[in-house]
């Protein structure tokens, strides 16, 4: 039998234990043959020695990055406990300054955060066109415009270029007035908002006044030669086969290329493929073009969204074996109909 008593003053108890000792339950059930008590800004551990090892060496990992961040969500704390693998640990711990890919608005830090990101950025670093792969909330996008944005810091590039096709997720934006850009901009938000966590306000006005920086639809692609750019083609699983095609061969000198999508949202027309699945599978051993497939591990928005995606993939499976089966019932009802002539 061990006792450790671990001592919080250096962060907000709040955010260590959560609030009416939501992140505290979760500690206890990771290690449930420990008995683990609260007082004030201090934790008692009890137990087997290597059990109250194994939960201190958590918690250190917890304090480290609420001194860092000052904040924790949930799920970054069920991810700490969970992870055992050295790649999960390095996430939250800061072991090298190199890791930060971009310094946002009041010292906001901005980096990979899951393996599968980090996996991301070097890939992106070796090769100069790079295919992420993954569902929402896996961090595909804001990642790449991170990247985007430190290659343009660096002068590693001139200009940015984001894009994505101009396709409705189920909503007619057809009617809304204004003119082009303004109807086109509801599609693009998502890329704005990235640009906003990582650029003051005032850089980024004149970023985008000079067209250093450029957010457009896929199609204002068509007929251009991109060099000296860091391009993004996201929610690529909407562009069809020869969009894509179009798009790849834009690329030009000195530049590098991310397309991002998710194949389980496409938005096209039942008539048209997405041509994000073939272009993936044809390229994925062509050298200098990379590949990396993020999944529900990556997710980083709310613990709810791991959740929701689970229901969905079991939901599909689940469809997936009734369609089979009604399909051979009808085999055998058209075989015993020919049978029967």
């Amino acid at each position: 039998m061990r006792e450790t008593i671990i001592n919080l003053e250096t962060v907000n108890p709040i955010e260590f234990f959560g609030v009416n000792n939501g992140k505290l339950d979760i500690l206890k059930k990771k290690f449930p043959l420990l008995k683990i008590l609260s007082r004030g800004t201090q934790l008692k551990l009890s137990g087997a020695p290597e059990q109250v090892d194994g939960a201190k060496e958590k918690i250190d990992l917890i304090v480290q990055y609420l001194q860092r961040n000052g904040h924790m969500s949930e799920n970054y704390y069920t991810q700490i406990l969970g992870g055992d693998d050295a790649e999960t640990i390095d996430n939250f711990v800061e072991r090298n300054p190199n890791d930060i890919l971009v310094f946002g608005p009041n010292g906001k830090t901005v980096r990979a955060r899951t393996a599968n990101q980090k996996r991301m950025v070097t890939s992106a670093e070796k090769n100069d066109i790079v295919f992420a792969i993954g569902p929402a909330g896996t961090g595909k996008t804001y990642t790449a415009v991170a990247m985007a944005v430190r290659a343009l810091k660096n002068k590693g590039v001139k200009k940015i270029i984001l894009t994505r096709p101009a396709v409705e997720a189920g909503e007619n934006l057809g009617f809304l007035p204004g003119d082009l850009k303004e109807k086109i901009d509801p599609y693009l938000r998502p890329l704005y908002d990235a640009l906003d966590d990582m650029i003051p306000a005032d850089k980024l006005g004149y970023y985008m006044s000079t067209r250093t920086i450029e957010i457009a639809p896929l199609a204002y692609m068509r007929g251009r030669t991109l060099d000296n750019c860091f391009i993004i083609l996201d929610e690529a699983q909407n562009a069809t086969d020869l969009q894509i095609k179009m798009f790849l061969t834009r690329i030009g000198a000195n530049a590098k290329a991310i397309i991002t999508g998710d194949l389980t949202q496409v938005d096209l027309p039942k008539n048209q493929k997405s041509g994000l699945l073939k272009a993936s599978r044809i390229l994925n051993n062509v050298e200098g073009i990379g590949y990396i497939e993020l999944d529900e591990e990556d997710v980083v928005r709310h613990k709810l969204v791991k959740a929701i995606l689970r229901a969905y993939d079991k939901e599909h499976l689940r469809e997936q074996e009734i369609e089979e089966q009604e399909m051979k019932v009808r085999k055998e009802r058209r075989f015993d109909r020919e049978r029967g002539q």
